[in-house]
């Protein structure tokens, strides 16, 4: 039987398949595989989902339909387990999705949609969730005070750009006797791709770039969360919170990790280091990432790396991604850490 002939009889046994799985199946190269993929593309047999190693390919009369949900709610009152079950009846979730990933959009929109109930102070949310070949995407926008705004005026924090700083570390709520702040963050941590916008202040979390971002769009009333889980995605709710809340914590959100280049790119001062450690002392271990960082401050890294972790000698600090110039300043000041 030809490749592409081969490749048409596997399709019809599975929903759908990558190129390393024909590679191991029909026993041919990457660039033979690619070559049968471009012919039944262009025939119009075959439909492809995503891009480079991690595309999926799929028989177009097989293809899954795209599918949506649109609703908008009061907030006084509702259950967000109830709106999910029927975002997943009416999508077929339980059927759609592998049982890994349907726990993961079944916490995310769970975790997001309580966010506005509980936070956001306004009357209602508009909710949109769609399915398609590529996978699940959902939105929930409310009209509400804003999250970066609630944070700093209940913190008394400066403006809304600390506010975000605090929300990214975990543990950071405004409701402590009802709620853990891990929400958002273990969301992130799950999602494809994860966004969160309020007022003139977005943050986006990539999982394929393993980044986060900082933009100023247009002023957005309110808070709007925007979460993306492929179909392909190899993520399990349980690994995520592994990782962060191991066994050795006795499963406590106890390790987190900040992105230094959103405090600032270049010379980084005492205050910001200040911002940076405060509140840090609710975990027991914390991932500094360098990562785009071309220049460190002498305060910085002294306040961080002597005076903080002076303090909280328990604290394991993690340095990654830090550039040999950044790498002598944290031993001028410290020479136990790296």
């Amino acid at each position: 039987m030809a490749s592409r002939e081969k490749i048409i009889d596997y399709l019809i046994k599975h929903d759908s398949v990558t190129s390393r799985e024909l590679c191991n199946e029909l026993n041919i190269s990457r660039q033979a595989v690619n070559v049968q993929m471009r012919g039944l593309i262009n025939s119009g047999q075959v439909i492809k989902s995503g891009s480079t190693r991690s595309a999926r390919y799929f028989l177009t009369e097989r293809l899954p339909q795209a599918a949506s949900y649109k609703k908008s709610f009061l907030l006084n009152g509702l259950d967000e387990s109830h709106v999910y079950e029927q975002v997943a009846i009416i999508l077929n979730l339980n059927s759609s999705l592998p049982d890994h990933l349907e726990s993961i959009v079944n916490y995310a929109f769970t975790e997001m949609l309580n966010n506005a109930i509980d936070h956001s102070g306004a009357e209602k949310c508009h909710v949109q969730v769609s399915l398609d070949a590529a996978g699940l995407n959902f939105e929930i926008l409310d009209s509400g005070i804003g999250a970066f705004e609630s944070i700093a005026s209940k913190f008394k924090l400066e403006d809304e750009h600390v506010a975000m700083i605090e929300l990214m570390k975990g543990k950071t709520t405004t409701m402590p006797e009802a709620h853990s702040g891990e929400g958002i963050f273990f969301t992130s941590k799950a999602a494809d791709k994860f966004s969160l916008q309020s007022h003139s202040i977005q943050i986006e979390w990539d999982r394929a770039l393993d980044d986060v971002f900082v933009s100023k769009p247009r002023y957005q009333k309110g808070t709007r969360v925007n979460f993306q889980l492929r179909r392909d995605s190899k993520t399990k709710l349980e690994a995520v919170f592994s990782e962060f809340a191991p066994e050795e914590y006795n499963y406590q959100f106890s390790k987190t990790t900040m992105m230094i280049k959103l405090l600032k790119p270049a010379y980084i001062s005492r205050s910001e280091a200040r911002r940076l450690v405060l509140n840090l002392d609710k975990f027991r271990e914390i991932k500094l990432d360098f990562n785009k960082v071309t220049q460190l401050g002498q305060g910085f890294a002294d306040e961080v790396f002597r005076i903080f972790a002076a303090k909280h000698p328990q604290i394991k600090i993690h340095v990654v991604n830090a550039n040999p110039a950044i790498q002598a300043m944290i031993k001028h000041v410290d020479q136990s850490v790296l």
